[in-house]
């Protein structure tokens, strides 16, 4: 047994109405291969560049370690100067990776180079547009968004692997409790079934994109990347248009993110372990159960 993953549904275009039915309803993923044909950023968008208009920017670099129960979700590893950085990632493999990274901030006329796909849908963050930078190597840990917001995920200047699960699965993924994130003691890519066995069976996604290519990923989608080669993304979000979503997306950020901060913050590694072992249980539970 292992994961049951099948590919990402592929487009090159895709109408409204057809998109709308069969995949924002539906929360379904899919790579829109065409997308970003007409964005200046396709070609405009290389390493060069971006060093050029922001490379003096201090930023703040990740890797693959586990967290730092003493520490902030999303603590930074180190610093480095932005144009330092894109020369390390096109020059070698690196763990390191920058987070959700608003140059759009710094360099407000990027905004130009892009084209929000509103004629698909609406209720887009366009003061939220985030920048994902890694090197080959580097790797995202399995997450959902804790805002859940839908996703416009279009990748530059290399190889992506990205394997997606529906929200109904976290159970089974080893969800800490009161967190949007796995477990991070098992290789995505290469999973111990025999030391995690409620991995047995999850079904998912698997899709590795390439230069221009936008995923779709629909609110509450479980995912985990990682770089192939020295590359970056960027990231396009949008609120769910129904009311109950918009609930459940403010009452994500207080329960996943405020109070899971402060208690975090006040018994840390105490706490970790805690998660940890009770995550195990409820995989277990779920398995024995036979439920997602």
């Amino acid at each position: 047994m292992s994961f049951i993953l099948k590919p990402v549904d592929i487009v090159e275009n895709i109408t409204p109405e057809d998109f709308k039915k069969n995949y924002l309803k539906t929360k379904k993923p899919l790579v829109i291969r065409g997308l970003t044909k007409d964005w200046p950023a396709r070609e405009k968008w290389t390493t060069e560049y971006l060093k050029e208009i922001g490379g003096n920017l201090e930023v703040p670099l990740y890797d693959n370690s586990k967290a730092d129960p003493s520490k902030p979700i999303n603590a930074a590893t180190a610093h480095m100067k932005f144009g330092d950085y894109l020369d390390l990632i096109k020059r070698e493999p690196t763990e390191l990776r920058i987070f959700f990274f608003n140059l759009f901030k710094k360099v407000p006329s990027l905004i130009n180079d892009i084209k929000i796909p509103k004629d698909l849908m609406g209720g887009f963050i366009e003061s939220m547009p985030a920048m994902f930078f890694g090197g080959s190597n580097s790797v995202t840990f399995l997450h959902y968004d804790i805002d859940l917001p839908h996703i416009f995920h279009t990748h530059f200047g290399g190889r992506k692997h990205i394997v997606l699960f529906d929200n109904k699965w976290k159970d089974r993924l080893y969800c800490l409790p009161n967190a949007t994130y796995a477990l991070e003691d098992y290789d995505v890519a290469n999973p111990d079934f025999k030391k995690f066995p409620a991995l047995n069976g999850v079904e998912g996604y698997e899709v590795f994109l390439e230069h221009g290519d936008t995923l779709f990923m629909p609110t509450g989608m479980w995912h985990w990347m990682k770089y192939l080669d020295g590359s970056f993304s960027l990231s396009l979000r949008a609120w769910d248009q129904s009311i109950s979503r918009k609930v459940a997306s403010v009452w994500s950020l207080f329960t996943h993110g405020a109070i899971d901060s402060l208690i975090k913050m006040t018994f840390k590694e105490k706490y970790a372990n805690w998660r940890e072992k009770k995550a195990v249980k409820i995989a277990e539970n779920a398995l024995a159960k036979g439920r997602p």
